[in-house]
């Protein structure tokens, strides 16, 4: 069976690079949708609500065969979700919350192809050394804090104010490569370790 053509409804860049590392070749197209969440709704019901949004707003554009995925990303400490920051600010604002505590980082992951619909979330737990006010100012001086959820990136120099994991790091970064293989196997796509395998229907 032919490969089925693979869609990231996402602009992240730590997205593209996990699909590439792991030789899923992919075309982009970020979706266009509201993020913001809903009344009552449980920081893990808005990841997914809007991972699986994501996937499906570009659905219909992509075709029957293709392969389509949304992500989302979210830091949640105290119950309060965090986003990316507005400004820098903003960004000393998370920063300073998250000094020398442990916060969770919840990636959820969407999958569609021929009108089938799979998602899940990954849960990490993350722990920060203390910081002080010098050194949140010196971070968010690089820029690395402004597009990324919860102000930090692990990958870059965030792994300095990061003391311990505990999960998935690749949910960290963005997207769960294990849980996404898993259910692309949901939904008739089986990885070979850099090769798609389109699996008919039963």
């Amino acid at each position: 069976m032919l490969a089925p053509r693979v869609v990231l409804a996402s602009s992240s860049p730590r997205r593209r690079e996990l699909l590439s590392l792991i030789g899923i070749a992919h075309e982009v197209r970020p979706a266009d949708i509201d993020e913001r969440a809903l009344a009552g709704e449980s920081p893990q019901g808005h990841c997914e609500r809007l991972a699986r949004e994501k996937a499906i707003a570009l659905a219909d554009e992509a075709g029957d065969g293709a392969l389509v995925i949304g992500a989302d990303t979210i830091v949640v400490i105290d119950d309060a979700i965090l986003g990316k920051p507005r400004d820098e600010d903003d960004a000393a604002r998370m920063l300073r919350a998250l000094s020398g505590r442990t916060h969770a980082v919840l990636t959820a992951v969407a999958v569609v192809r021929q009108g089938r619909v799979e998602s899940g979330v990954e849960s990490v737990l993350v722990t920060f050394r203390a910081l002080d006010d010098a050194e949140i100012a010196a971070y968010i001086a690089t820029r690395e804090p402004m597009d990324k959820a919860g102000a930090y990136g692990i990958q870059g120099y965030g792994a300095t104010i990061v003391e311990r994991i505990e999960g998935d790091y690749f949910a960290v970064m963005g997207l769960a490569l294990s849980r996404l293989i898993g259910l692309m196997a949901r939904v008739g796509v089986r990885y070979e370790f850099g090769r798609l395998i389109a699996v008919p229907s039963a």
